[in-house]
Order: structure tokens, then C-alpha cells, then sequence
């Protein structure tokens, strides 16, 4: 079995990298969706409402065809490679459910801590970066942790755009050696492995940020 190991984890790699950088992507894309729409500005709260809906009402295996096979013909005329298509599909449809994620946690942030940020005479950008983003992000914290591990489990679509991820290596290893329970056996355990490191990466975050605010308010 061991000798299975080494294409796996190098599709691995490639499913580490996608999850990564697409990870960032849609946590800035959910953090100005989720500000906007809380907006003041109808037409700023509309936009964000249509890109919400458009991305979560559709399946991100079309996001990704669309993406990879529509784009580069007429009218749009725009070709992406794999990994930047990879990174894009995923990273706008988690950052539509993170949206909602940052939105709910900000509105729960109470409503006498925000008065009283008035009453001290802060900005609104300052409120908005001392008061209530601490408070919202340690709320945000495990819905957003299990967003990502939707997005690495997420990551076994883009075998489909020609990518060699983890599941793209493991479908050739079948096709030649046959040997299906080894091989779907140890891709399960790597991505149970990575889900598990997401976790503990996430708890580690919510630990370090609730001792921040303890001290904050001590």
C-alpha cells in the first residue's frame, strides 16, 4: 500500500494549495459581501444580495464549467487556467456562504456595545475595526471553520477541469492497478486528515481570540 502513497499525497499537495489560497479569497470576498450587506446604500446591499443568491442558489460544479469552458468563448473571450479557475469557483461560492456567516455575526454583536462606542465618539470605520468585528469573529469562527472544510471537500470537483488533485490521482492509480479499496481507502483517511487539521487550526484561532477579548475587557 505504501507505494500508493507518494502520487496520492502529491495530488494531496495540489488539493493543499487550492484549499489554501482559495480559502483567502473567499474569506475577503464573505467580509465585504457580509459588510455590504448590511450597507446603508440600497444599491450596495442589492449587489451583494444578487452575488449571495446567484452563488448559493447554483451548484458549484456549473461554476466551475462555466468558469473553465464557457468564459473563454464569445462575448467574454477570457480563458483561465485550471488552478486560477480552481481558485475562483471555490473561493466565490464559499465566499457567498460566508457572506451570510459574517452578516448574522455582526448583527449579534450587541446592540449596547455599539451605543456605547457611540457614546465614547468613534468613528464608524473605528467601531467598526475596535468593537464589533472582534466580538462578530469569534462567532464567525466555527461556522466558517466548517465552510472550509466544505471547501476542501469541495476540491474534488476540479479533478473535472483536468487538475491532478487528490481525486484526479486516485482515479489514475485505479485505471492501472485496479486496486480500488487501497486507494479510496487512503483518500479518505488524507482528507479526513486535512478536515481534521482545518479543525484544529480553527479551535486554536477561537481559543487565542477569546483569551484576546478576556483581556480586552478585563
Amino acid at each position: 500500500m505504501l507505494e500508493l502513497l507518494p502520487p496520492l499525497l502529491d495530488g494531496a499537495w495540489l488539493t493543499v494549495r487550492i484549499t489554501a489560497v482559495a480559502s483567502l479569497l473567499a474569506a475577503a470576498l464573505a467580509l465585504a459581501a457580509g459588510l455590504a450587506r448590511l450597507s446603508a446604500w440600497r444599491p450596495v446591499r442589492a449587489l451583494a444580495a444578487v452575488y449571495v443568491e446567484t452563488f448559493r442558489g447554483t451548484s458549484l460544479l456549473v461554476q466551475l464549467f462555466w468558469l473553465y469552458f464557457v468564459l473563454p468563448l464569445p462575448p467574454f473571450s477570457l480563458e483561465l487556467d485550471a488552478f486560477t479557475v480552481a481558485v475562483l469557483g471555490l473561493g466565490l461560492n464559499i465566499g457567498a456562504y460566508g457572506a451570510e456567516v459574517v452578516r448574522s455575526a455582526i448583527q449579534a454583536v450587541p446592540r449596547s456595545q455599539i451605543e456605547a462606542s457611540v457614546a465614547l465618539n468613534m468613528t464608524p470605520a473605528l467601531r467598526m475595526r475596535r468593537i464589533v468585528l472582534p466580538q462578530a469573529a469569534l462567532a464567525m469562527l466555527p461556522p466558517w471553520g466548517n465552510l472550509m472544510i466544505e471547501l476542501l471537500k469541495g476540491t474534488s470537483l476540479v479533478s473535472l477541469i483536468t487538475l491532478g488533485d487528490l481525486t484526479f490521482r486516485a482515479s489514475q492509480l485505479n485505471a492501472f492497478t485496479f486496486r480500488t479499496v487501497e486507494i479510496f481507502t487512503l483518500v479518505l483517511v488524507i482528507y479526513f486528515l486535512l478536515a481534521q487539521a482545518i479543525a484544529l487550526a480553527v479551535r486554536a484561532a477561537e481559543r487565542r481570540l477569546s483569551r484576546g477579548i478576556a483581556r480586552r475587557t478585563a
